[in-house]
């Protein structure tokens, strides 16, 4: 295997822990990072396959309060309207993403700028909705009313486009419907594993016969950088929001899409050096419920 892939996929994998929860737009990120690396994966599913390293990194951090959510389903209402809260705001992207798969993997992963003006835009967005003055009405996850929980999952279709974010259009659609920030950030958290997984399971099923030796290993370094990294962020990130809210993740977006616009404009463009096969490519079909996010 090249090594200079190997260190492709350790720098993409950590890129992907770090941002993944972070309403920065993980996706958009790696692509970014990718395309000036020259870095290529098989029909994307590096990208998209790797998420799955972070919401590990969920799972294990919420596994005592998962299991207690879990165990108490068949006597507890608000464990009930809890987890059919989750499913419910993930049913619109599950729904979305089938549809529009091709175009997103094709297209939109493919444009760089579109990404840039993405993170801009979403960051200017995120700084404004931050410093509203708001009047909090849903402080607990558990809580969450039914129609609430699938108005937020309406607001992450819009990290379809990468460089949008998928925990930046949840947490800005909680926060404009009145929850607080610290809630917000922790729905965001639950609703990335049914999403992510998702994504998993329908990207590897459609391009697994397309996938390598050296694809697969690549994979697996990214899966497990990202699990590591992403395992530091979930265990800080709600008492920073809680603390700092959101505004350094908005300037961070706006920096990173501005710097990303300057040097597409000004470097060469990258060789697709790892690009797959033509008749491979041809019969790819690119699959992802990809609200990915951190888009």
């Amino acid at each position: 295997m090249d090594i200079g892939a190997v260190g492709d996929a350790v720098i993409l994998g950590i890129t992907e822990g770090l941002t993944e929860f972070l309403p920065v737009s993980s996706t958009g990120h790696i692509l970014l990072l990718g395309h000036f690396l020259g870095f290529q994966s098989t029909a994307r599913s590096f990208e998209v396959l790797i998420q799955l390293g972070a919401i590990l990194a969920i799972l294990i951090v919420y596994f005592g309060r998962l299991w207690r959510i879990f165990v108490t389903l068949p006597t507890s209402a608000r464990s009930r309207r809890f987890t059919a809260g989750i499913l419910l705001a993930f049913l619109p992207a599950a729904f979305v993403g089938v549809l529009a798969h091709d175009f997103i993997k094709t297209i939109l992963f493919e444009t760089p700028m579109v990404i840039c003006v993405a993170l801009i835009v979403g960051g200017i967005l995120l700084l404004v909705i931050d410093r509203m003055p708001r009047v909090v009405r849903y402080d607990d996850v558990m809580d969450y009313p039914l129609s609430l929980c699938l108005k937020i999952g309406i607001f992450q279709c819009l990290a379809m486009i990468p460089g949008t974010s998928r925990s930046g259009a949840t947490i800005a659609g909680s926060l404009l419907m009145g929850t607080d920030k610290r809630s917000a950030a922790e729905f965001s958290f639950f609703l990335a594993m049914p999403t992510m997984l998702g994504a998993f399971t329908y990207d590897l099923a459609k391009n697994r016969d397309l996938l390598s030796p050296d694809d697969i290993e690549l994979i697996v370094i990214g899966f497990v950088m990202a699990f590591i990294s992403a395992l530091f962020v979930v265990r800080h990130l709600l008492d920073f929001v809680s603390r700092h809210g959101f505004a350094v993740f908005a300037w961070w977006r706006i920096g990173v899409g501005l710097l990303g616009m300057v040097l597409l404009l000004v470097l060469p463009e990258q060789p697709d050096t790892q690009a797959p096969e033509p008749q491979a490519a041809a019969l790819s079909q690119p699959a992802a419920v990809d609200a990915s996010a951190d888009r």
